[in-house]
């Protein structure tokens, strides 16, 4: 069997750029459609037996109308194709409130033929999968809150901890019952949106820290599966690299922002046969438009906007995409920095953002002689720890390492 798997869509992340006069729609969400469209073609091409969605189909679980329309045609696309297609529910489709519809209820509710809606923890076979030789486990985004209102635990931060315990617990005892009860002769798929212990997580990280229930390795590395669909990390990997089964985060289909600048886009097609490895094949997304992101310290006063200029890639390389140049430099160095040549030089981007960051010349202690400006945020935050007295550092420094791009740091 041929199934094609993609995730995080967020396809009306609108958060650069203008409005396309033609369609009214933003030339970002025009950008995630494009992608979106190559997914849907790719399916129908190659003639798939399955697309499964691993979950966050917009930005957020109250999409304008618009954007429900471009999502509702790609997937009936697939509809008309008789393409079976699952819908899973993730963070970002889910309502906090008990009771309130998810972003992606309309196919539940017009019941739309060859698509299905995973909005809670099931097992399906071939008769619910219209009759395939497969099986699948589902395990949506499960929020703390109806977990702790469920079990009827205090919400403490206190009592954080024991919450995801439970919450791992529950998950793992019913994943072993799905199991139990598969028909070993058939494959089994698990579908999840979560992150994954030990998963590289890439620029949306900042975000998920102390949010987030991440699932033990252990759990869905689990022999008995055929393939494991992940969504929820924007960053492309199989966490169970180089053995069985893959357990793979396909990626956002868009750069989302500049924490993913350096990253490419990815959905995948996995082949699976029982009783054979499964053998994934990773087709890359061209045509993602780039984000550019460069920053610069001022050690001197002469020749300041040549600096920024070599700062920059070329006009050429420069066309068409998103573009950060973060410059720190000594306040009275202000009026030194022509924007206007600047705007020019990059005149072909899609959008260029000019931050700038004047500093003042406060020493970290008369025993260091250091100036904050020369030193990169790692730097800093060495500085911090010591200061601090932070005991085991290292593991944080390791974190902050991850976190922080090296090149984005090089001045």
């Amino acid at each position: 069997m041929k199934i094609l798997h993609f995730a995080d869509a967020h396809i009306d992340m609108a958060n650069y750029g203008r409005h396309d006069p033609e369609t009214g729609l933003p030339f970002r969400v025009l950008d995630f459609l494009k992608s979106f469209d190559t997914i849907v073609d790719t399916a129908i091409s190659q003639k798939v037996d399955m697309v499964i969605f691993a979950g966050d189909a917009y930005k957020d679980r109250s999409p304008a109308p618009t954007f429900q329309r471009e999502w509702g045609r790609r997937i009936m696309r697939l509809s008309q194709a008789q393409i079976p297609t699952l819908l899973l529910i993730g963070n970002h489709d889910i309502s906090p409130a008990a009771g309130r519809a998810h972003a992606l209820q309309e196919f539940d509710t017009l019941q739309v033929p060859y698509v299905r809606v995973l909005s809670k923890v099931q097992f399906l076979g071939p008769k619910d999968l219209w009759g395939l030789p497969i099986q699948v486990i589902a395990l949506p985004w499960i929020s703390r809150s109806a977990f702790m209102a469920d079990y009827e635990i205090q919400n403490s931060d206190d009592l954080l901890g024991e919450v995801f315990t439970k919450l791992q617990d529950k998950i793992i005892d019913k994943i072993h019952e799905f199991i139990s009860q598969a028909d070993s002769s058939l494959p089994i798929i698990l579908t999840a949106h979560a992150s994954i212990e030990g998963a590289k997580f890439g620029g949306e990280r900042l975000v998920m820290l102390g949010n987030d229930l991440a699932l033990s390795g252990s759990l869905v590395k689990n022999p008995k599966f055929s393939y494991v669909a992940m969504g929820h990390i924007h960053k492309p990997q199989d966490v169970n690299d180089g053995f069985q089964p893959p357990v793979v985060y396909p990626g956002s289909i868009e750069r989302v922002d500049f924490g993913e600048a350096k990253e490419y886009r990815f959905f995948v097609i996995a082949h699976i046969e029982k009783g054979k490895d499964t053998r994934v094949e990773w087709i890359e997304l061209t045509g993602v438009r780039k984000f550019i992101d460069r920053r610069r310290v001022l050690v001197s006063n002469e020749n300041v906007n040549k600096t920024l200029k070599d700062a920059l890639p070329s006009p050429k390389e420069m066309s068409g995409a998103i573009v950060r140049l973060s410059v720190e430099y000594p306040r009275e160095w202000d009026a030194l920095i022509d924007e206007t040549a600047l705007r020019k030089y990059t005149e072909g981007t899609f959008e260029f953002h000019l931050v700038k960051r004047p500093q003042s010349e406060t020493r970290l202690g008369d025993r260091e002689g250091l100036i904050l400006t020369s030193l990169s945020p790692l730097d800093l935050l060495a500085q911090y720890f010591v200061a601090a007295k932070v005991d085991n550092v290292e593991p944080l420094q390791k974190l902050a390492q991850e976190i922080i791009s090296e090149d984005t740091l090089d001045t």
